[in-house]
């Protein structure tokens, strides 16, 4: 009797081991949790139940006890293992991003296991790849910033070291000195323009406009410099166009941002011409070129920051306006795009949202 008593312990203890192996292969955590608690209360119950048959009539509440903690100890024991490979994953989770505070931002985390826990690293991995992202966009803005800052200096130090010896007559370098020193003081602008846009630290005062009217000032002050660079610019604003929500000094900027992009690659004896069209939900503001055009494969860069079409040219800006135009109008709540012209040129494009 008592061999058989040590049978049914055996049994017990394995079962209980066994179906803690089993409750591995639940989907989620909250099913493995279930069938942990269900195990518990089964396993004690049905052991006294199978000990009750082997030693009926025997009156033996010992050894009833004895095979009620065993099935007990049992389920324990898959509690214990469970909440160890619960505590494992968990614990490489912990090591990945220990990893990325140390400086590893290429660590990631295992996607394996119970689905809650699978989710868990296909979270964190998106989030280490995001802020890995992040900081290679830092260090290619820190980058890019120190060339442009130092093309400017160095030729201020130039004209500075001819003029201590005497070289050349003041007159003659104060009008350079001048035209470096707005070029740095653009950079320093956008720099600060581009910081507060991505601090979410930009503040814009959003009102409802006539649009027409905010295209049309901007072009009566932008006639000057077209004239003199033998450039056409003409406006097709739509009829009855309803107004939009937006901040319009920052829909100037971006307006005259677009204007001076297009004046630069649209050659003499071109056009530039303005639309203003009416949407269903937004109202559109369109400039385009008679110029060469976007080149093919680019128009995903061309809002990335102190990207040029040509990397050989210093005299084109920073290459930080269309990034900072993006910023401006996105936080407007619009968008923003550009593509080539059927017909040859460019076209940049904005949408606002129609005013409630």
């Amino acid at each position: 009797m008592v061999a058989a008593l040590l049978l049914v312990g055996l049994v017990t203890l394995a079962v209980g081991v066994g179906a803690a192996f089993g409750l591995r292969l639940l989907p989620t955590l909250r099913l493995q949790l279930a069938a942990l608690a269900l195990l518990a209360g089964v396993l004690p119950l049905g052991t006294v139940l199978a000990s009750g048959l082997v030693m009926f009539h025997m009156h033996d509440d010992v050894k009833i006890l004895v095979l009620s903690s065993v099935s007990a100890l049992a389920a324990i024991v898959g509690a214990f293992l469970l909440a160890h490979w619960i505590s494992t994953a968990i614990g490489r989770l912990h090591d990945a991003s220990a990893e990325i505070a140390a400086g590893d931002l290429t660590a990631r985390a295992p996607q394996q296991g119970v689905r809650e826990l699978a989710e868990l690293g296909g979270s964190f991995n998106q989030m280490a790849a995001a802020v890995e992202e992040l900081f290679d966009a830092r260090r290619q803005l820190v980058a890019w910033a120190s060339h442009d800052l130092r093309t400017p200096l160095a030729s201020i130090n130039a004209m500075l070291e001819a003029l201590e010896d005497g070289l050349v007559p003041v007159e003659q370098y104060l009008p350079p000195l001048r035209d470096r020193a707005r070029t740095l003081n653009r950079l320093v602008d956008d720099l600060f323009e581009l910081a507060r846009i991505d601090a979410g630290a930009l503040t814009i005062e959003l009102t409802d406009a006539q649009i027409d009217r905010v295209v049309a000032g901007c072009l009566s002050g932008f006639d000057a410099q077209a004239q003199i660079a033998q450039v056409s610019l003409e406006a097709r604003l739509g009829d009855a166009l309803p107004a939009v929500r937006c901040a319009p000094d920052k829909v100037e900027r971006v307006l005259l941002n677009l204007l001076t992009n297009a004046l630069h690659h649209t050659p003499s004896d071109g056009t530039i011409a303005v639309h203003v069209n009416a949407l269903d939900d937004s109202v559109e503001v369109i400039v385009e070129d008679s110029g060469s055009g976007i080149q093919a494969g680019t128009e995903h860069r061309l809002f990335e920051r102190f990207w040029r079409a040509d990397p050989s040219r210093t005299s084109d800006g920073a290459g930080l306006g269309l990034a900072i135009a993006q910023g401006l109008i996105e936080a407007q709540g619009g968008r923003i795009w550009a593509e080539n012209r059927p017909e040859g040129g460019a076209r940049f494009a904005f949408a606002l949202p129609i005013a409630a």
